[in-house]
C-alpha cells in the first residue's frame, strides 16, 4: 500500500471510532432524597386524631427551601408512622432510595404526642451497599418533640427548629407549629448508602413521629 493511501486509512479509521466521553462531573450542592414514593401523608390534610379541623401543614413552603441554614426540597406530603394515638399508618417505611456515599445526612422531622423525656420514638435505619447497617435514632426531648409548641414548653436540647408557623388549629390553642432539623454524622463517609428505613420504636407512648424531608451531604 502507497503511503498516501495508508494515511487515508488511518484517518478513516480515527473517524469510525467514537470520541470518549467526557468525565463526569461530580454533581454540586445538596442531595435531595426523593421521599415522593413514600409519602403517606398530603401537607393539606388534617393531621392525627382529626379532631382539630386546620391542623395541618399547609403553610409550610414546598420546593427547594433553606431552613436552619440547611437545604431541604420539600414535597407535598410527609411520612407519617402511626402510634396508639394514631391508627391507620404503618410502623415502618422502608426502601429510601439514597444511591450514594455521604458525609451527613439532614433530617426534616417532628412528631404528633409527646413521649417521656429521652425514649427513642424512632430510628433512621441507614442499609450501605455492603449490606451492613448503622442507626439513627430519634430521642424525644433531645432531636425532636410534639409539633405543638405552646409559650411555656421546652424545645428538644439536641435538635434545632428548622421552621415556626401556625395552621388553624394552632391559633385557637395560642400556640405555634415547629419541625426540627437532626443531622447525623456518617462514621463510614467512604461507604455508598444504598438504602433509609424510617421506624416507629414506641408506639405504645403515642408519639407518632412524622419526616418531612432528608438532605444527604457528600462534604
Amino acid at each position: 500500500m502507497s503511503r498516501p493511501l495508508a494515511l487515508a486509512a488511518c484517518f478513516l479509521l480515527a473517524a469510525a471510532v467514537p470520541a470518549a466521553p467526557p468525565p463526569r462531573e461530580k454533581e454540586d450542592g445538596p442531595g435531595y432524597i426523593d421521599l415522593k414514593p413514600h409519602l403517606n401523608h398530603k401537607m393539606k390534610d388534617d393531621f392525627h386524631s382529626g379532631n382539630y379541623p386546620g391542623n395541618n401543614l399547609s403553610s409550610l413552603p414546598t420546593g427547594k427551601q433553606a431552613l436552619a441554614k440547611v437545604k431541604f426540597n420539600i414535597g407535598d406530603g410527609v411520612m407519617q408512622l402511626g402510634s396508639s394515638s394514631v391508627e391507620g399508618k404503618p410502623e415502618k417505611i422502608t426502601g429510601i432510595k439514597v444511591g450514594r456515599a455521604v458525609e451527613k445526612l439532614h433530617f426534616l422531622h417532628a412528631t404528633g404526642y409527646s413521649a417521656p423525656a429521652d425514649t427513642v420514638i424512632a430510628k433512621y435505619v441507614v442499609h450501605y451497599a455492603d449490606k451492613t447497617k448503622a442507626e439513627v435514632e430519634v430521642v424525644y426531648g433531645k432531636d425532636v418533640v410534639d409539633w405543638w409548641a405552646y409559650p411555656d414548653k421546652e424545645g428538644p436540647t439536641r435538635g434545632k427548629v428548622a421552621w415556626e408557623g401556625k395552621n388553624e388549629a394552632s391559633k385557637g390553642f395560642d400556640a405555634t407549629i415547629k419541625l426540627y432539623l437532626m443531622t447525623w454524622k456518617n462514621p463510614e463517609p467512604k461507604k455508598k448508602v444504598a438504602s433509609i428505613d424510617f421506624v416507629a420504636t414506641a408506639r405504645d407512648t403515642g408519639a407518632a413521629p412524622f419526616c418531612v424531608a432528608i438532605t444527604a451531604e457528600d462534604k
